[in-house]
């Protein structure tokens, strides 16, 4: 009996530490999703490439999905898996595949289930936090790269904080 009550002293101790024990997080709207991915996949084209762009929201979930008519259907999971791997690794996949391909002890993270350690992946930030990811697939590295920091920007606006 005197083990449960300490038990259940030091968890409401901790608990009101912790404020209200709610945690409020922002995440990225979806017509700013589908605005990033339109961008990124118009970037893209009007370089001649076939693409697809996804878009996740900071969970990882697929928000928005657009894929080229002429895009090969690998393209797919390969957008997807781009913007995973820069959404949980907090980093464009560019960067994240140089350490991960020279030092043995990081290269196991390539192996985690829904990682692609290529370019195109690319963390959206909004005031420092991270709210979701966005991949390119079907061109280069350098070009899917280029494309998803292009849909980023692009808008911009929209990933403008409300006033406070």
């Amino acid at each position: 009996m005197r083990t449960f009550i300490s038990l259940a002293i030091a968890g409401s101790v901790s608990l009101a530490a912790g404020a209200q024990g709610v945690v409020a997080l922002r995440t990225l709207a979806q017509p700013a999703a589908k605005a990033i991915a339109e961008a990124a996949l118009a970037e893209c084209a009007a370089q001649g490439f076939h693409t697809t762009v996804a878009v996740v929201d900071r969970a990882g979930d697929l928000l928005v999905l657009l894929r080229d008519e002429q895009a090969n259907s690998a393209t797919i999971d390969m957008a997807r898996s781009k913007a995973y791997t820069a959404l949980v690794f907090r980093a464009p996949t560019l960067e994240f595949q140089k350490p991960t391909a020279a030092d043995p002890a990081r290269a196991a993270q390539r192996d985690v289930p829904g990682i692609l350690a290529l370019g195109g992946g690319v963390p959206i930030t909004v005031d420092g936090d991270i709210v979701g990811a966005v991949g390119s697939s079907g061109s280069n590295q350098t070009a899917d790269d280029a494309c998803a920091k292009a849909g980023i920007a692009k808008a911009e606006a929209l990933l403008k904080p409300p006033a406070r």
